[in-house]
């Protein structure tokens, strides 16, 4: 049996996963190296990308500061997420906001200590990624659209650190940026109509906010069709092997989730389109091994093959 204290701890613990959204990343640290083995470093051996200790750091970095930007956010958004997320919200405030910023800086130093260990231009670049999430949970995110694309952009920047570590820049490379930045640009929107009591409450100016449901749906969709340009360069243009068959399936289930969006109102319906959305994004990772499949059959071999 466990002691009071015992389930006290447990309890904070679980709390603070729940701050930092432990569940998403996994996802990114796995994704940043999928890219590297596949997409941004694909001419080296795989084996060598898993034992590098300086991408094995800068993934880390990268984990670690996406985690300090949740801690961040949660602190700004505490009212906010009363409103919209009530549940979630007395779960994460089983922690002190005074303990939040204390490890939200305590993150921040580690961070910027192990890219010492790297190079200057890596301790500018986390720096520089820490400032950003901090400013755009301070000040940008209530912004009219700059909110939305600002958090696009820090979404798909820790890539960009991998990129610049290899310095390979490929033209594929930014066509799946694009078509990564859009699907997050539209999960942001869709959170948006999701969250709009919180957001007018707070005066957040979101267009749903701004201009209505039927505006933010219509610039939805207008994006959503627009993911056209970057499958097009993907499937036709470039060699990604048979990672084409998820990008023709992301087609059909964005083609329903447009669908499906000018047929919803409710709270819950746009919350079913967000993990709609995040189901496709996170199905994305994963496929990233279909551009070389048969490292699931000789996956030995072709790790440890140059």
């Amino acid at each position: 049996m466990l002691t009071r204290k015992s389930k006290l701890v447990l309890t904070k613990i679980f709390s603070f996963f729940s701050v930092i959204r432990g569940y998403n990343i996994w996802v990114i640290a796995l994704a940043q190296y999928l890219s590297a083995i596949f997409i941004l470093a694909p001419e080296k051996r795989a084996l060598d990308i898993i034992l590098d200790w300086r991408l094995f750091l800068i993934v880390l970095a990268s984990t670690l500061t996406i985690a300090s930007g949740y801690i961040i956010n949660n602190f700004y958004d505490a009212k906010k997420d009363l409103i919209n997320r009530p549940k979630k919200a007395m779960i994460d405030r089983l922690v002190r906001q005074e303990t939040k910023l204390k490890v939200y800086f305590t993150i921040n130093f580690i961070v910027a200590l192990l890219m010492f260990f790297i190079s200057w231009r890596a301790v500018l670049f986390f720096s520089a990624y820490i400032f950003l999430i901090w400013f755009y949970s301070h000040k940008l995110k209530k912004m009219f659209l700059i909110g939305n694309f600002t958090a696009s952009i820090l979404a798909v920047l820790p890539f960009f650190g991998i990129l610049m570590y290899y310095k390979n820049f490929y033209e594929v490379i930014f066509a799946h940026a694009t078509f990564l930045f859009l699907l997050i640009l539209i999960r942001e929107l869709i959170k948006d109509l999701e969250n709009v009591e919180g957001d007018l409450i707070t005066d957040y100016k979101t267009i749903p906010v701004v201009f209505g449901d039927k505006m933010a749906k219509s610039i939805i969709s207008i994006l959503a069709i627009s993911t056209l340009i970057p499958i097009y360069f993907l499937v036709e243009i470039y060699d990604v092997g048979y990672m084409d068959i998820y990008f023709y399936l992301s087609l059909i289930t964005l083609l329903f989730f447009v669908i499906q969006l000018w047929n919803v109102t409710s709270k819950s319906a746009y919350l079913k389109l967000h993990f709609l959305l995040k189901f496709i994004i996170v199905a994305g990772v994963f496929c990233i091994v279909l551009i070389e499949p048969s490292v699931l059959i000789h996956g030995k071999k072709l790790i440890l093959t140059p």
